[in-house]
Parts: structure tokens; C-alpha cells; sequence
């Protein structure tokens, strides 16, 4: 039976190309996204369950939940508001949470499930104050994920992170300069520059069968930026 996947942040760079290689695997995919065919406000709790629930009635079930999308709001800890915090936390990790409860149990009646949620480095290496609030919630995410393993385990579910390091997508290369990109390979033990089909493959391997024994954890795709 061929497996239905939900990819939220699909019409990105990073999510695209996970969308791309769960198709190329053999997946049916939807994507879940802003800019997406169907537009869905993932900061918005009615909309997010909204569109689980139509992808339910379409589907039947969703096998595998990719959570990608993420908003990058910046404010530092004397600028942040209450506004630009809940947006971040929003989209980041209640969405991710909601999608969560609505696809678990059809994961559970099928004892076969695979949730995995796109994190960053930046937990452990913070590169700049002004992304607290991303940081935040990357960092809440992880907790998230261990918390879901020990509660979803037992129905055949594993939920695991992927933290991407500096990756070269369009959005990236036109809010950074060139020597960031330098400065962080510098500090990567493999000496090249990290692409959205690195963090695909990543993702791929924890949704497949291969990973059936992995759950609760975090895989550091940034290229030995940070050694855990």
C-alpha cells in the first residue's frame, strides 16, 4: 500500500526538497503550506486542523508527518513582543503539535507511523540574539519529539528531529551575506557547503522502515557544525 505523507513548509526550499524525495521513494504528498496549491495559515489553529482533516477524508490516514515550515521572526530579548513570540511559537511548534494529534491515531490503527520534526543547529550553537524566538522554539520542538516517542511508541510511532545546519537555499543566500556561508563551513568538519537534498535525505532515511528503531532523537544534518 502506497504510504501518504504530510509535508508542511513544502512550497520552501528545504521542504520542497523533502516533499520531492518522499515522492521519489514512492509516497503520495501533501503539502501543507502558505504558498501551497490549498493556502493553509499554519499559524492558525483552525486552519491547521482544518487541513489535517480534509487530508484525512481524502486519504484515509497520513503515514508520515513531516513538520518543515517554520517562521523566522527576529527580535532580540529587549525588542521581542508578544506578537512576533506567538507567531514564531505558532507556527513552529503548535502546528506541529496539532497535525500531531489529529494524524496519531490512524498512525496508531495501522501500528505504523513516522513523525519528524525540521529543527536546527542553532539549538546548541546560537549564531545571533536576535533569533531567540526561533531558537526558542526549534529547542521546544526537540522536547516535543522526545515526549511523543515515550507516548507514541508503543503504537508503532517514532517521532525523531532533523537540525539542519546554514543550508543554501534561495531565502538563505538573499539575507546573508557570502562570508557567513564562509565563516560557517570554516567551522564544519566536511569542508562544503550543505544543499536542501542533504536535509531530504536525512528526513527520508527517519520516515523509512530503515529507522524503525530510531525514536526521541535529534540528527545533527549540518555537516559536524556541532558534534553531540
Amino acid at each position: 500500500m502506497k504510504r501518504v505523507a504530510a509535508v508542511t513548509g513544502g512550497a520552501g526550499a528545504i521542504g520542497g526538497a523533502i516533499a520531492q524525495h518522499l515522492r521519489d521513494s514512492g509516497h503520495t504528498v501533501e503539502v501543507l503550506d502558505l504558498n501551497a496549491e490549498s493556502p493553509v495559515n499554519l499559524a492558525q489553529q483552525g486552519e491547521v486542523q482544518g487541513a489535517a482533516a480534509s487530508l484525512l477524508e481524502r486519504h484515509g490516514r497520513i503515514d508520515v508527518l513531516v513538520h518543515a515550515a517554520a517562521a523566522f521572526d527576529q527580535a532580540n530579548l529587549a525588542e521581542l513582543d508578544l506578537a512576533s513570540w506567538r507567531h514564531v511559537q505558532a507556527v513552529n511548534v503548535e502546528a506541529a503539535l496539532w497535525l500531531a494529534q489529529a494524524f496519531a491515531p490512524g498512525m496508531a490503527q495501522s501500528r505504523f507511523g513516522r513523525i519528524v520534526f525540521v529543527v536546527s543547529d542553532t539549538v546548541w550553537d546560537p549564531p545571533a540574539e536576535e533569533l531567540l524566538p526561533y531558537v526558542a522554539s526549534k529547542a521546544a520542538l526537540i522536547g516535543v519529539a522526545r515526549s511523543l516517542a515515550r507516548a507514541l511508541g508503543k503504537d508503532g510511532i517514532t517521532v525523531n528531529c532533523v537540525a539542519p545546519g546554514l543550508t543554501r537555499t534561495p531565502a538563505a543566500q538573499a539575507g546573508m551575506p557570502q562570508a557567513s556561508f564562509e565563516a560557517v563551513r570554516a567551522r564544519m568538519a566536511i569542508d562544503r557547503d550543505l544543499l536542501p537534498s542533504d536535509i531530504a535525505a536525512a528526513v527520508g532515511f527517519l520516515s523509512s522502515d530503515a529507522a524503525g528503531a530510531l525514536t526521541g532523537q535529534t540528527l545533527c544534518a549540518d555537516g559536524g557544525l556541532v558534534l553531540r
